[in-house]
């Protein structure tokens, strides 16, 4: 008997001695670029939430102030960079790149588009220098046509067991990329404020705008959102909390990004 417990003993010791096997993985917040909501505030334009829900979904949570680099970079699974209000210098752009092609998740949230207008662009996304404004008033929240559901959805995990989820101010996305797909749309009578009126008048551009994108880079993956107060504490509730929780999911490693549902 001594010899099977002895051998139970190493076997338990070898179980215990291995963390890769139970290792969570690993996030990073990027909050280098001016960012004003941080996962460490609490107020409601924060993202303390958000990283509740991505720790109760079994990652490791952490953010940056300092410039992305590969060597920073090769530490984690997936990078968030929500509500940059400064560019990406073209060094950062490189390393995020090689992030994503060896295999890295990176979810974008926009609060303005400029800064983001240089990295997105490497990604195959183009969008304008406008918000867009919803001409549906069944989907329009609260009498503000900046604040809308958006009902148009692929079919996608990122979209998960939703009909809608709602917005509240976004930039519209075009998926120019071969590799980046559409994935929720506004209404077909939406419109960008060229003009900065606060209506709809000639000149405006009208038409059904993307809002969220995803693609592919390298064995990488990506996720573009038209606006960062979706997942805001305020926000973070009812459906967007559903969203927040299928990109948690997404966004783990070796999860088969483009699979529908």
């Amino acid at each position: 008997m001594r010899p099977r417990i002895f051998l139970f003993a190493i076997l338990l010791m070898t179980l215990f001695a291995a963390p890769a096997w139970s290792a969570s993985p690993s996030i990073l917040f990027d909050q280098g670029h001016t960012q004003m909501f941080t996962i460490e505030k609490e107020g409601p334009l924060q993202l303390s939430g958000l990283a509740g829900q991505l720790r109760s979904d079994g990652w490791q949570v952490a953010s940056t102030i300092h410039p992305l680099t590969t060597d920073l970079l090769a530490g984690y699974d997936a990078l968030v960079i929500s509500g940059a209000f400064r560019p990406f210098s073209r060094s950062e752009i490189a390393a995020i790149e090689q992030f994503l092609q060896r295999g890295g998740k990176m979810a974008v949230m926009l609060h303005i588009a400029p800064p983001l207008v240089p990295l997105l662009a490497r990604l195959g996304v183009i969008t304008a220098n406008g918000v867009v404004r919803e001409g549906d008033v069944s989907l329009i929240l609260d009498g503000e046509s900046l604040n809308f559901n958006v009902v148009d959805l692929e079919k996608h995990p990122l979209l998960r067991g939703l009909d809608h989820f709602s917005l509240y101010g976004g930039w519209p996305l075009l998926a120019e990329g071969e590799a980046t797909h559409s994935l929720a749309r506004s209404g077909a009578s939406a419109f960008v404020d060229l003009n900065r009126d606060g209506s709809f008048n000639q000149g405006d551009a009208r038409q059904a705008f993307s809002l969220l994108v995803s693609g592919e880079v390298g064995s990488g993956a990506y996720a573009v959102y038209a606006d960062d107060a979706i997942f805001q504490n305020q926000f973070l509730t009812g459906e967007n909390l559903t969203l927040a929780h299928n990109l948690s999911l997404w966004l783990m490693p070796n999860h088969r990004s483009g699979v529908t549902i």
